[in-house]
């Protein structure tokens, strides 16, 4: 996977579709989380905003289970739990390697109303119309990519100025 895949949101697309809207959903997520970890050092995925609360790494953490749900929806496989623990850089590829791949794959998605989430512990599964996915998985991991920019603002390490999250570019 090329790491840099979202560095900038390409072009968009000439019409609009239930799948061209997904992927551009999907670009604006790649492209915050890219920014949002890009250069994090170790004082930032350790930053806790206070007792209680995640710090950045295990934020980070949640925000590849989400894209991982979103990945697994998508290519119409089973939400099951992955307990393996990753380093920084890992996860990190790992995040955007299933945002991009979900993205792509919308491509030769024939009606997303047919995908389902679909949960499995152990015996048990629960079905969720592809609705939930919008509103469940990707909006959390849009909203924990911002805690991510604030605790790096926090730990004394904010994002690039230049990065446009309205454009999807950097400006020069």
């Amino acid at each position: 996977m090329d790491t840099t895949y979202f560095s900038s949101i390409q072009e968009y697309p000439s019409q609009y579709t239930e799948h061209t809207v997904m992927q551009r959903m999907l670009d604006g997520l790649g492209f915050r989380y890219y920014w949002a970890t890009h250069e994090l050092t170790p004082k930032d995925l350790e930053f806790k905003p206070g007792e209680g609360s995640r710090s950045s790494e295990e934020t980070l953490r949640h925000i590849y289970d989400l894209s991982r749900m979103l990945h697994l929806t998508i290519h119409g496989e089973e939400v099951t739990s992955d307990t393996l623990q990753y380093d920084f850089d890992t996860l990190r590829r790992l995040t955007m390697n299933n945002i991009e791949k979900s993205r792509k794959r919308l491509d030769s998605q024939k009606a997303l109303d047919s995908l389902q989430i679909i949960f499995r512990r152990g015996e048990q599964t629960r079905a969720y119309p592809f609705w939930n996915l919008i509103n469940g998985p990707i909006a959390d991991a849009i909203w924990h990519v911002g805690q991510i920019v604030s605790y790096r603002r926090l730990s004394g390490n904010p994002i690039n100025p230049k990065v446009s999250m309205f454009s999807g570019k950097v400006r020069d």
